[in-house]
């Protein structure tokens, strides 16, 4: 049985339709790259799937239960947890309270504040200063810690790379192979094809809100993509 699953789903931004006849399942410990150009529906389908956005058609399913309609505080405690495009810390809290908040909101779990600091070294030194005084990889470290206090059992991420440096990436990178090899259940929204290929067990591709593409990583190239990513296929 799919931990998520994802039927029909429709999504809109007043007239325009953002997600359109969506169809995706997630089994536990897999982790799904979602690719595809800007505007291509990948931020709206993750904060459909969070409860961020709502649902105008369609079913979304999380361990067997129907949460289309479930406000996304209420999909928290079940066990989802959104990392945003652009982070949006408490940029004037700090690093440790910015993830004591997270905490109260979350499930028992693995992740605890000694876990996370494990996972996310470079936080350590930066632990009691002010979010909006971090670099862009120390924002996004906290963004992602911040996600894990709340002991997720499906974690979206949501442009991990974007605007980073590639030393803050690898870094990144580093933490997040953590989390995978330890049987974390990921949606990854990557612009980098060749680093999701790397890290991903599946690929699926958007363009214009539809799924012009779905594969296994290890069979899918480059080309591939890049012929779903630019509409040059007719089916998946």
């Amino acid at each position: 049985m799919p931990l998520l699953t994802v039927e029909g789903l429709e999504a809109r931004h007043g007239l325009l339709r953002a997600v359109r006849g969506v169809d995706l399942a997630l089994d536990e410990g897999e982790t799904l790259a979602l690719v595809g150009a800007n505007g291509a529906g990948k931020t709206t389908l993750l904060r459909t799937i969070a409860g961020a956005h709502r649902a105008s058609a369609g079913r979304i399913g999380f361990d067997s239960a129907d949460i289309t309609a479930l406000p996304a505080h209420r999909r928290v405690p079940l066990g989802i947890a959104l990392v945003p495009e652009g982070r949006q810390l408490f940029t004037g809290m700090t690093v440790e309270e910015n993830l004591l908040v997270a905490a109260g909101r979350g499930r028992p779990g693995r992740w605890t504040m000694a876990t996370v600091l494990d996972a996310f070294p470079q936080l350590r030194p930066k632990f009691k200063a002010r979010a909006g005084d971090l670099s862009g990889g120390q924002q996004q470290a906290t963004a992602i810690a911040r996600a894990l206090m709340t002991n997720p059992r499906l974690l979206l991420l949501d442009e991990v790379s974007l605007g980073l440096s590639p030393v803050a990436v690898d870094q990144l990178y580093v933490s997040l192979q953590t989390l995978l090899g330890g049987g974390a259940t990921v949606v990854l929204v990557e612009q980098d094809l060749g680093r999701a290929l790397r890290v991903a067990s599946r690929v699926v591709c958007l363009l214009e809100g539809r799924v012009t593409y779905a594969g296994a990583a290890r069979e899918t190239t480059r080309e591939r993509v890049m012929e779903a990513y630019f509409g040059m296929t007719g089916g998946r």
